[in-house]
C-alpha cells in the first residue's frame, strides 16, 4: 500500500512540473505576440468599454499609449519568468531590471493617464533607483561570497584572528606566535641533559 501511495505522488509531482514548463514554454514562444496586441485597440484618444474609459492625454493615441506599455510589460514579464525559474547563485541581479521596467511602465502610465509633469521622475530615475540597485548588489556580493568559500573550504571566521598585509612575509602574527613557542620547546628540549630525557621515555 506505501509503494502505491508513493509511486502515485512521484508520478502527480513530474506531471505538474512537465504542465508548468509546458505553460512557461509557451508564453515564452508567444511572447511577441503579447507584445502587439496593442493593434487590437483604437486609434484614437479615447477608449471605451463595458468597465471603463480610458483617455490618452500624453500620447493623444489609445494605440500608441498601449505600444510603450506593452513595450514594458513583455520584457518585464520575461524577466519575472526568468527570475522565478533560475536556479543559479545570481539570480538576485535580475530584479535590477525588474525594477528598472516596472519604474518606467508606472512613469509612462502615471504620464498619459494625469498628464501632469514627470520630469523629476524620469529624469532622476537612476537616482531613485540607485539604493535598490546597490542593496541588490550587495546580497549577490554576499551570495557568491558564501558560494567561493564553500567551494574552497575558507572559513571567514579565521581572518579576524590572523593579521595579513600586503608587506607582510608570508606568515601572520598567529603562525609567528606558534612557530617562536615550538623554537623554545624544542631548545627546552635539546638543553635537557640525555639522561633526563631517557627517563621521561
Amino acid at each position: 500500500m506505501k509503494t502505491k501511495s508513493k509511486s502515485k505522488l512521484l508520478t502527480k509531482q513530474p506531471s505538474g512540473f512537465l504542465l508548468l514548463g509546458s505553460v512557461i514554454a509557451f508564453f515564452i514562444a508567444f511572447s511577441p505576440y503579447i507584445f502587439y496586441l496593442y493593434e487590437i485597440f483604437p486609434d484614437g484618444p479615447v477608449w471605451e468599454n463595458s468597465f471603463f474609459t480610458y483617455e490618452s492625454k500624453y500620447y493623444l493615441n489609445v494605440t500608441t499609449a498601449m505600444w510603450m506599455y506593452f513595450g514594458k510589460i513583455t520584457p518585464l514579464l520575461l524577466l519575472l519568468i526568468w527570475f522565478f525559474t533560475c536556479k543559479h547563485w545570481w539570480y538576485h541581479a535580475i530584479l535590477v531590471p525588474i525594477t528598472m521596467y516596472s519604474y518606467q511602465l508606472i512613469v509612462a502610465f502615471y504620464e498619459d493617464a494625469y498628464m501632469e509633469p514627470t520630469r523629476f521622475l524620469d529624469a532622476d530615475q537612476l537616482i531613485y533607483l540607485a539604493p535598490f540597485f546597490i542593496v541588490i548588489l550587495s546580497i549577490v556580493y554576499l551570495v557568491r561570497t558564501q558560494i567561493f568559500d564553500r567551494i574552497y573550504g575558507i572559513d571567514l571566521s579565521e581572518l579576524n584572528e590572523t593579521d595579513v598585509s600586503v608587506f607582510s612575509t608570508g606568515l601572520s602574527s598567529k603562525d609567528e606566535t606558534e612557530l617562536e613557542q615550538f623554537r623554545q620547546e624544542d631548545l627546552a628540549y635539546a638543553n635537557e641533559p640525555a639522561e633526563d630525557y631517557y627517563r621521561k621515555l
